[in-house]
């Protein structure tokens, strides 16, 4: 018998390359594969004639080669080109890095071919497009088809039948971790139905009935998880002691700038609790550029006062750096006597050595780094106080491996996501919950607009004016290159339209998330230097460096994104003393898409943007594309599903109040299920 920890080697065809192919994505285990899941869904629209196609508009037109395809090279691109004959029409067809087609496809012979129409001056072409025979076609029209995250190697095919496999041999799915009463309660589907109609969905209908259950299955487990990693910690009492530092009252009132009254109280919070017997752990929350780090770096100080130590984890190098600059520039202005160092992934050799040795020492009070910071080698000799920045970046269990290295440490995390307290109090429910919300005086509010593509040249016109008086901007594209999804500029081809739009002058270069790190350090290094007037990046640069020098953030395809990435977008420009310009290109014909980014164009608050967000979303939408951005749920997603979260964490009330252990034969399988969660799911789970 099979079961769902079985390898997927199990299943008929896939043998040890295959298996090679499915593990590049995280898949080893028929349970791996049946979680999964399809990110979004197509339902395919009958053929139509190209003369009533327009631009931007996906479509499917049925007709034939009307010679062999050919290839050309513009460096490392190859692009297939040929043109379709229906009926009285014709169009030109392109195609990127997919030379196999010239081989494949025919003169002559029908074919469907769906794809997304471009305009360019008065004529229309078809790009991208997938090719099916008209018998495979006739039967794609018939249900939803889901689209799955592919690597390389990987097709939706292999998926596809490997997931039918799968669920022929795992009798495991009949059984449901949720007791039939609970079902009711709550109007879920069974989970063997869920997990079929989820890859295969017979229609709409289904689709949402079993997208409902899984959704509300994986908040139920992870809050489940929180729950007892709070039990935890609340009995959890450390063995060092802490005071107050009268000399922090002195620390604040020298400083260059007037403390908000909400980074004030959020301070107080934070020194109240330093000096408490139980470990702290909390979360501070605060739009980008509300001034959150200099709250951590204040707690930093009081811990390094206390002859202790501290820490304090960025997500990457070059943040890493920019708070070490930002801390010792701190401690020197202030004229005390605290040593800092700083360990990244970047700092080898006999620098290396010398850190490691005065973390192990204590000759390092204070210790600014990334995740190197809780690699097996670091020792530290007395570790109070971890603060974790940009903290939805880390794990769970990242955050605390971090902890283990100290004696019971307080945690500090800290978040620019803005998400409604009624969500937060459930998404972080081991963490006690501080918010700044407030932005500093003096600051010029973000001057926003929502522009049609037509109005693109005035923006990059706008790009260089902007350049020639010394600022920088930043261009956000959702694909990295041609192909990767139906509809959306991508930052390799859009970076060589700048720059041939652009004057020689003006620098351009891109960043994103396929890079290797020192060559995405390279680039972020160039553009902090103004190297690079502006860079072309995918939301690689979400949490990113302070750039003060940059003014413009453009956004492409801005109804792409969720309302929270693009308001933390939105944070990067604007944050020295010069206007701060957002310009959003909605592609979109969707009214509803239209009335979101309206939302964005009218407000700067990122608590009222994300409640707004909220109410406007209803129920969700299982067609677009995941959009909150917050958490990496396999299937949850914060926002679309928040109205699920918050009946799994009532569920969650009851289940533990009926029985806290879980012990009785109606929790039994949801509680192999938390188990295995815990030490997997809730590892992998940002949060």
């Amino acid at each position: 018998m099979y079961t769902l920890d079985s390898p997927v080697t199990v299943l008929k065809g896939v043998g040890s390359k295959t298996a090679a192919v499915f593990g590049r994505a995280g898949i080893k285990t028929l349970g791996d594969l049946l979680e999964y899941y399809p990110v979004r869904y197509v339902k395919y629209e009958e053929p139509g004639e190209i003369s009533e196609a327009t631009d931007g508009q996906i479509t499917a037109v049925c007709g034939f080669l009307e010679r062999r395809l050919s290839v050309r090279y513009i460096k490392k691109m190859q692009i297939v080109t040929g043109v379709i004959l229906s009926g009285e029409d014709r169009i030109p067809v392109s195609w990127f890095n997919m030379t196999y087609l010239q081989k494949t496809l025919r003169p002559r012979q029908d074919y469907i071919f769906r794809g997304t129409v471009r305009q360019k001056g008065r004529s229309l072409s078809l790009v991208q497009p997938q090719v099916f025979s008209p018998e495979e076609y006739n039967e794609k029209l018939k249900n939803l088809q889901s689209i799955y995250p592919l690597t390389e190697g990987l097709t939706a095919s292999m998926v596809s039948r490997c997931v039918r496999g799968a669920l022929e041999l795992c009798p495991e799915l009949m059984q449901d971790m949720l007791p039939l009463k609970i079902r009711e309660k709550y109007q879920l589907a069974e989970y063997t139905y869920a997990i079929r109609q989820i890859h295969f969905p017979a229609d709409q209908h289904a689709l949402m009935l079993s997208h409902r259950r899984l959704a509300f299955d994986e908040f139920l487990l992870f809050i489940l998880a929180l729950r007892s990693v709070k039990k935890q910690r609340m009995e959890d009492v450390h063995s060092y002691t802490l005071q107050r530092v009268p000399q922090m009252d002195e620390v604040i009132r020298r400083l260059p700038y007037t403390l908000t009254d909400a980074q004030m109280k959020v301070w107080r919070e934070i020194e109240e609790d330093m000096t408490k017997p139980q470990v702290m752990a909390r979360l501070v929350q605060g739009d980008v550029g509300s001034g959150k780090t200099i709250v951590a770096f204040l707690a930093l100080l009081m811990a390094a006062l206390n002859h202790d130590q501290a820490a304090i984890m960025a997500p990457t190098d070059i943040l890493a750096r920019q708070h070490y600059e930002g801390f010792t520039k701190l401690v020197r202005q202030q004229g005390l006597s605290v040593s800092c160092v700083l360990l990244t992934g970047s700092v080898t050799g006999e620098k290396r050595r010398e850190a490691l040795n005065k973390i192990a020492s204590g000759e390092a009070s204070v210790i600014i780094g990334t995740h190197a910071l809780f690699q097996e080698k670091v020792t530290y000799q007395k570790l109070v106080l971890v603060i974790t920045d940009e903290q939805h970046r880390f794990g769970v269990k990242q955050r605390e491996a971090f902890s283990f290295k100290g004696e019971q440490p307080h945690t500090i995390v800290m978040s620019a996501t803005p998400i409604p307290r009624t969500l937060a109090v459930i998404l972080y429910g081991d963490l006690d919950i501080s918010v700044i919300d407030q932005m500093p005086a003096g600051r010029l509010p973000i001057k926003n607009c929502v522009v049609n593509p037509a109005w693109r040249p005035n923006a990059w016109r706008f790009l260089m004016q902007e350049a020639e008086r010394g600022h920088q901007s930043y261009v956000i594209c959702p694909m990295i290159e041609p192909g990767e999804i139906t509809d959306g500029e991508n930052v390799i081809e859009y970076t060589e339209k700048l720059r041939e739009f652009l004057p020689p002058a003006i620098r351009v270069g891109y960043l994103h998330g396929k890079m290797k790190p020192e060559e995405k350090n390279e680039i972020m290094e160039r553009f902090l230097k103004n190297e690079i007037q502006i860079l072309v990046s995918t939301t690689v640069i979400e949490v990113g460096v302070n750039v003060p020098n940059a003014t413009v953030m453009m956004v492409e395809n801005a109804s792409q994104f969720g309302l929270a990435q693009l308001h933390q977008l939105r944070g990067r420009v604007g944050r020295g003393r010069d206007q701060g310009y957002f310009i959003m290109v909605n592609t979109s014909k969707s009214g509803s898409a239209a009335r979101r980014l309206d939302i964005l164009n009218k407000s700067d608050n990122g608590f009222e943007i994300a409640r707004q967000d909220l109410t406007l979303r209803g129920p969700g939408d299982l067609f677009g594309v995941r959009q909150s951005g917050i958490l990496n749920f396999k299937i949850a997603d914060v926002m679309n599903d928040a109205e699920i979260m918050q009946m799994a964490s009532g569920a969650a009330d009851t289940i533990l109040s009926e029985d806290a252990q879980l012990v009785s034969g109606d929790y039994a399988f949801l509680k192999k299920k938390l188990l295995l969660y815990s030490n997997n799911g809730l590892k992998n789970l940002n949060i």
